[in-house]
């Protein structure tokens, strides 16, 4: 270690280069005894992160991502030694490969299981959320590889809730959201490239801000009133559907929180005839039909006039196939919805009594969770 670290500080480039590439293969076990035998070279690779060698820079930063991972105590002398000051720095370069790594290593310490209390408020009080909003705008300057990076680390600092209120008031949400158009449109152009892995860090990112209490406080929610949010939305849920089932629970949850306090996105939900398109996402997981009837439930408790939109419809035998499922959440959701359908609907309780809605209900008289819900809908149904 002695000798490389040597070599590392020589004022030989070819040297250097070579001394950085063998602290990079140590830098991949995962022993954390050959993580603290590194610790004396930590100030050396931080200190050339600001170097003028982009080879270099790239690979102090991806040993020092892999060392942050494995070793609690890399982490802690980082610390003192100014590793947010120089990651902050080192986001001007011009160098996308440069940008990849230290997206890379700023991702790693974000997820430190210290992170919220030791580094996410310096991360906060420099310039890398704006920079890092910066290289996440939509256009023929975004990279694939660098935005996947920088939107894991924006993820991150989101679930610490350190300070998301800031990050609101950075444009965030609004800067989210042109990427989730412009996400949509490349899918629907077939240039998806490298962007699909792209989609889950932003639904995350989007749906995450969207339950901070603080969103209507800084006006969060006038970043993101555009109903081609909604449209951009179901092209990757239909995207998803074909390419990555498992992520389709991701782009619904955003559905839910955008149409959870919004009567304006379930109006673009209605007005862009999305009820069907989405209905027909039943037939999936038991997650994916919960989260559709959660929104459908969004949708009917704004009142009356939404739900006209949801009966007369292809509503009703929907309901009706969900509540023949054994899933009791998929089932519990489904009572949800028809109550509040026949609250504003009084008319849908005939049609349901038509449908053999009261030999579907019956089957769950006997669920103790159910229970009382059903009585209540059976009482309604029959006084109808």
């Amino acid at each position: 270690m002695r000798t490389l670290v040597g070599l590392l500080t020589s004022n030989q480039a070819l040297l250097q280069l070579e001394a950085a590439r063998c602290l990079h293969e140590l830098s991949h076990s995962e022993q954390p005894a050959v993580a603290e035998a590194c610790l004396p070279a930590t100030s050396y690779l931080l200190t050339y992160v600001s170097g003028h060698s982009s080879d270099l820079i790239e690979l102090c930063l991806y040993t020092l991502g892999n060392l942050i991972v494995e070793s609690e105590a890399v982490r802690r002398q980082l610390l003192p030694q100014g590793i947010v000051p120089a990651l902050a720095a080192c986001i001007q370069s011009p160098h996308l490969t440069v940008l990849e790594a230290l997206g890379y290593a700023l991702s790693q310490l974000l997820q430190a299981k210290e992170a919220p209390e030791k580094f996410i408020p310096s991360v906060l009080g420099s310039t890398l959320p704006q920079q890092m909003l910066r290289l996440l705008q939509p256009g023929p300057k975004l990279n694939p590889g660098v935005a996947v990076e920088f939107a894991w680390c924006l993820h991150y600092i989101i679930c610490s809730q350190v300070n998301n209120a800031l990050l609101i008031t950075h444009g965030a949400l609004s800067t989210l959201g042109l990427l989730l158009l412009d996400l949509a449109g490349a899918i629907q152009r077939s240039e998806d490239a490298g962007l699909e892995l792209l989609v889950c860090p932003v639904l995350r990112c989007l749906s995450n801000l969207l339950t901070e209490a603080a969103v209507e406080a800084v006006g969060g929610q006038m970043q993101l009133r555009d109903e081609r949010v909604v449209a951009a939305l179901f092209i990757l849920l239909q995207f998803l559907l074909q390419k990555q089932p498992s992520l389709l629970p991701e782009g619904l949850w955003l559905l839910n929180n955008l149409t959870a306090n919004s009567p304006s996105f379930c109006t673009s939900l209605l007005s862009l005839n999305l009820i069907e398109p989405l209905l027909q996402l039943l037939p999936g997981s038991n997650v994916v039909s919960v989260l559709v009837l959660t929104v459908l439930c969004n949708v009917a408790e704004k009142g009356p006039a939404y739900c006209q939109h949801l009966w007369p419809g292809p509503l009703l035998p929907s309901l009706l196939d969900t509540l023949a499922f054994s899933d009791t959440e998929v089932v519990g959701q489904s009572l949800e919805l028809l109550q509040l359908l026949f609250l504003y609907r009084p008319e849908a309780v005939q049609a349901f009594l038509q449908q053999s809605g009261l030999q579907a209900l019956e089957r769950h008289e006997e669920e103790a969770q159910l229970q009382d819900r059903v009585h209540v809908l059976q009482q309604t149904a029959l006084r109808g």
